[in-house]
């Protein structure tokens, strides 16, 4: 076991890996003489070689295209948006080629790579570098979705996505990259895509959240312990596939459901939670369930940017208004 941040966790992930499979590569914009922006990446061009980790022009969708043929020829690409809002140009690429190869070609070929992007505010950064757009992914059939909220599980789970037939988006919660520590394993492992977490048991409220709003939910629960409020707070881990089963056992015991996310609220990912809730709970809820979201408007700049991000105060008002129903 080793003291790792998220950065740790992921660069042990890749590194592992690349140790491991020979038709793994890892490229993007600044990910191999620098490391990437955040560093994620340090080291592994110098031990692995330029021709496994190597940098791109600025290019978002010929990353994303170079990566498809790699993958229908046999490569595992592990590529990098440098923010998620970048990948704007490259949704061509990944909506009408990563996600669709497979039925193109009846099964014939695959793409089976990673999309790795940080994601959402809390860093005080420009635009285009604060956009939490899990929900454009998840609604795009033939990929899958990942978002981790700890070193652990961010190795855990990004094992597995380089290891799946599958495409999936990996999406890191960038001001959760050095904000955390925990012992992990040096060992290869992995945790299974579409398995949510129960990371506290309660009997009066579940809370459905992920990424870096696990924290923010963390500290609201400390208050909502004072008031005598039970929660059960559940980290959902992979957005697509959803984990149907733990969210609605969790629901059927505690009657309640607040759901915690970053991105605009209209047409999210709390409204495919909510609607889980209302056609496989409904007779078991005591209350109507609430989604907490950010605004349906553009991640501010810096100045505005914290009327934008979720408090633990709001989850609070949340979880108290819901409970009291």
């Amino acid at each position: 076991m080793k003291i790792m941040n998220m950065v740790n966790a992921i660069n042990q992930a890749i590194d592992l890996k690349l140790e491991e499979d020979p038709d793994i590569v890892v490229f993007g914009e600044d990910v191999g003489v620098e490391g990437g922006v955040f560093r994620v990446t340090e080291n592994l061009q110098k031990k692995h070689g330029a021709r496994r980790v190597f940098d791109t022009p600025l290019a978002e969708s010929a990353i994303v295209g170079s990566a498809v043929g790699m993958a229908v020829a046999g490569l595992k690409p592990v590529i990098e948006m440098q923010f998620s809002g970048f990948v704007y140009p490259a949704m061509n690429q990944i909506i009408s080629h990563v996600a669709r190869i497979r039925n193109r070609s009846r099964g014939r070929y695959g793409a089976p790579m990673v999309i790795r992007m940080p994601y959402g505010g809390g860093i005080n950064a420009l635009e285009h570098h604060s956009e939490s757009m899990e929900a454009l992914f998840a609604h795009t059939p033939g990929l899958k979705v990942v978002i981790p909220s700890t070193p652990g599980d961010a190795k855990g789970l990004l094992i597995s996505a380089i290891e799946s037939e599958d495409p999936i988006i990996f999406m890191e919660p960038k001001r959760l990259y050095r904000a955390i520590k925990q012992e992990v394993s040096e060992d290869k492992y992995s945790i299974p895509i579409g398995q949510a977490k129960v990371l506290s048991h309660g009997s009066d409220l579940t809370v459905v959240a992920y990424g870096a709003l696990i924290r923010e939910v963390q500290r609201a629960m400390v208050k909502a312990k004072d008031m005598g409020i039970s929660v059960e707070l559940i980290d959902l881990r992979t957005i697509y596939p959803i984990d149907k089963t733990t969210v609605i056992e969790s629901i059927k015991k505690t009657g309640r459901l607040v759901v915690v996310t970053e991105g605009p609220g209209s047409f999210g990912v709390g409204a495919e939670l909510i609607t889980i809730a209302n056609e496989e709970a409904f007779l078991h809820l005591e209350a109507p369930p609430k989604r907490v979201s950010g605004f349906d408007t553009i991640v501010p700049l810096p100045k505005g940017e914290h009327h934008y991000i979720i408090s633990p105060d709001k989850i609070l008002f949340e979880i108290e208004k819901t409970v009291k129903y």
